[in-house]
Order: structure tokens, then sequence, then C-alpha cells
């Protein structure tokens, strides 16, 4: 009996340590499909909670596990309050620092009638479409909806928003069936053709989807994949990933080829791409949205081989380039690509001389996201990254709003630095 008391009163001190947990990671990205019904759930559970403490725990304990409760409480509530102030906040805002920060910004969404007043008054750049946009829908009823959100920027005197989406053909098509559903890019080197003729088939299926994007409303694709191959199967925790089912070839010569030729077809339909994803996801064996991932492959290797499709292709294009969430050591042993300063002023616009568009990837994901998105953002934005995505957990779209215009007032942003930068994000495709 002792032993099950014991045992039982471990269970309910752990259940506490994970309410409190809980109520600290309150909103995760993770935790999205419960959102509506999380912060009643949770304070059910401390109440819950509250009342075993003090009918079955011992008396001398029992302050200390109410103190939990009461603090896993205060957590929640606070946490609350702060994401509702950011909601009421940020599009009351206004002002010329306000639509600055706000060009920055590519946003996800459910229903775009809450994106109106936000496009309305600059404070959103662009807004990404996916399957939960699609789903149902016709591609009459999507134009509308895009040409809506365009109309109210023109009647603003602002720029279009940029609109963009994630259709690689293959496993990632998320306007299909809306557009036809195009085998990977991979596929095209598996038929049995002439080196020449691969060029031309990958012109022509960029120039295919780019027409069905454009006739969308769609200006921004996050496409070709140009991580290499290594011949490796997915991790056991490799969710969504899956780069050896996405990339072109483990050849970076031919990747070159193909994604350039696909990327100049794209831009013959007046839709951009995207390279994605810096610093090359082939040789990293971890889930990006959902924990931190390393690149341990040495600079100098990656420069002559892994990076190639990267500078070869921007050289050539108008290719937009995807920061990854991935750490490389030699070059920032703390932060990610995707918010580096180091890699992105060093490396990127330094050493290789590109002055195209530069994209994170989903500040959500649990790399960045778990690193804390008020400081991702931040750091994104100094260290000269054009556009910030949050696109799976658009709701988070505020608190990171609200990061950068507290950021902005407190002079830890280069703001002429994101002036030049909104400039960028504007120059058309020649």
């Amino acid at each position: 009996m002792k032993l099950l008391r014991s045992a039982l009163g471990a269970l309910g001190w752990l259940a506490l340590a994970a309410l409190w947990f809980w109520a600290w990671h309150l909103k995760d990205p993770h935790l999205r499909f419960m959102r509506a019904w999380e912060l009643p759930t949770l304070l059910g559970a401390l109440g819950v909670g509250a009342v075993i403490a003090w009918r079955f725990g011992r008396r001398a304990l029992r302050p200390v596990s109410l103190g939990l409760v009461f603090a896993a409480l205060l957590t929640a509530l606070g946490n609350e309050a702060a994401s509702l102030h950011h909601r009421a906040a940020v599009p009351a805002s206004s002002g010329p620092l306000a639509r600055m920060l706000g060009a920055h910004f590519i946003v996800g969404y459910d229903d775009a009638k809450d994106l109106h007043e936000l496009a309305r008054k600059g404070l959103i750049g662009g807004v990404f479409i996916t399957g939960r946009n699609v789903k149902g829908r016709t591609a009459i009823e999507l134009r509308k909806e895009i040409d809506d959100l365009q109309a109210l920027r023109r009647e603003a005197g602002l720029p279009p928003l940029i609109v963009a989406t994630d259709q690689e053909g293959g496993a990632v098509s998320r306007l299909s069936p809306l557009i036809e559903r195009q085998p990977g890019l991979s596929t095209l080197i598996d038929a049995d053709v002439p080196e020449a003729e691969l060029a031309q088939r990958a012109h022509a299926y960029g120039a295919q989807q780019g027409r069905s994007l454009a006739a969308l409303g769609i200006t921004l694709n996050f496409s070709p994949v140009v991580d290499l191959r290594t011949g490796r199967a997915p991790g056991q925790w490799d969710f969504h990933t899956r780069i050896e089912e996405r990339a072109i070839s483990a050849d970076p010569a031919l990747t070159t080829q193909m994604a350039l030729a696909y990327e100049q077809g794209l831009e013959s339909a007046g839709v951009r791409g995207t390279l994605k994803h810096f610093p090359g996801l082939g040789g990293v064996t971890e889930d990006t949205h959902h924990v931190a991932a390393t690149l341990r492959t040495p600079v100098a290797r990656l420069a002559t081989h892994d990076w190639k499709p990267f500078q070869d292709v921007s050289r050539n294009s108008n290719a937009a380039i995807m920061l990854a969430h991935v750490v490389v050591p030699e070059l920032d042993a703390v932060y990610p690509a995707s918010f580096s300063r180091k890699i992105v002023q060093q490396l990127i616009r330094g050493e290789w001389g590109f002055q195209g568009l530069l994209v994170t990837d989903d500040l959500t994901m649990g790399a960045a996201y778990n690193r804390g998105l008020c400081d991702a953002t931040v750091r994104a934005l100094d260290a000269g990254v054009d556009l910030v995505l949050i696109a799976f957990d658009h709701d988070k779209y505020f608190d990171a709003m609200h990061c950068a215009q507290q950021a902005a007032q407190r002079g830890a942003l280069d703001l002429p630095m994101l002036e030049r930068s909104g400039a960028r994000r504007l120059q058309p495709i020649r």
C-alpha cells in the first residue's frame, strides 16, 4: 500500500510538472489543432490537479503542490493575455514604421477576411496559400479571394502583396487538385532521353506550372528543391522533411541544370521560384519541423558541392533563396542560417554577392520556434532577411510583428538595411 501511494504521488508530481510545462508553452504550434479549446482544457486540468493535490496530497506538501498549480495558472493566463494584447495592438498600429516592418512578413491564413485590415494598412507584405485554402474551393473562388486582397492594396496606394505557395510537384503539391498535379522534377531524369532534352523538359515543366500558378494570382513559388540527395533513407523521426524524396539529384551539376531550366520556365509565366533549403538539408538528419538541426559537413565541401546549385542558379535567374533553420557550426555555432547575420551578411550577401530575395523557412517550425519566436523574428530581420514566413500557425504573426515593432522602437533593428531590403522585395522579374 505504501509503495502504491508513493507511486501515485510520483505520478501526481509528474502530472503537475507536465501541466506547468503546458502552461508555459500555451499555444505552441504543435498544439494548433486544439487552439479553440486548449485554454479551457488546461484550466480544467489545473482545477482537477488542485482538488487531487488537496484531497490526496500529504499535508506537509500541499502548499508546494498547490503553489505549482497556481504558478501554472498564472503562466497560462499571462500567456493568453499577452496573445490577446498582441492580436489587438498589431492591427491597431499604423504609420511608416509599421508598414516598413509589415512588408517583411508573409503569413498563412484560414479566412482571408481576417487579413483584409492587415493588407489595407500595409501590416503584411504577402500571403501564403496552402492546402487548407484550396480544399473544397474552385480556382475562380481562390482567384477572387486573392484579387480582393490585391484590390485593397491598390485602394490604399500600397504595393501588391506577394502571393506565395509550395507547389514543388510530387508529394509537395499544395494547390492540387486546383492545379494539375505534376510528378517531382526528379522523374524527368528517369526518362531515357538525351541530356540536352532534360533542360527542355524541365523548362516546359516550369512553364506549365508557372502558367497554372499565375492564373490563380500566385507570384512566388517555394520551389525548386536544390538540396542534394545522399542515397540515405529518411531517419526514423523524419516525418515531414524527407529530402531524399523531394530533391532532384545527388549530382550538383545535374541539379543546377534542371533547377535553372525549371526556374526560367516559371519566370516565363511571371512567377518567381525559390531555391531551398540553404545551407542544404541533404546532410541533415533531424527534422526541422520539430527539432533543432545541425549540418556538420565541412564548409569546404559545402562550397564546392552542396552550394553550387544555389549559387549557379541564382546567378542566372531571379530565384529567391529560402534559409533553413539549420546551424552550420563553422560559420555560426549559435544561430541557424535563417537568422544568422554572419551567414546572411558575410557569406550570402558578401562572398556570394547575392542581392536577390532571401526568405526564411516557416518560423513556426520547431527548429526556430523552440528558440523563441521573438528572438528568431528580430534576428532574421536584423540579419538582412527580406521575408519572414509564418505559415503553419499564422496566429503567431501577431506575436512576431509585435516583437519586431518593440525591437525597432528600442533601436535593436538596422532600419536603413530594412528599407533597402523593402526596395529589393518589390523589384520585378526581369
